[in-house]
């Protein structure tokens, strides 16, 4: 997975390479360094 760190706060959807289920990801920077994630199966 790439990440932009050139955005200080995002969300995206990506299909988990594994199980194509999507997956909600929540990468968190500050000055360009990963300081938070969080990812969250969108499947119920």
């Amino acid at each position: 997975m790439i990440l932009d760190a050139s955005i200080r706060q995002q969300t995206y959807i990506e299909d988990c390479e594994v199980c194509c289920n999507p997956i909600e990801i929540t990468p968190i920077f500050e000055e360009n360094e990963l300081v938070g994630f969080r990812s969250e199966s969108l499947e119920q």
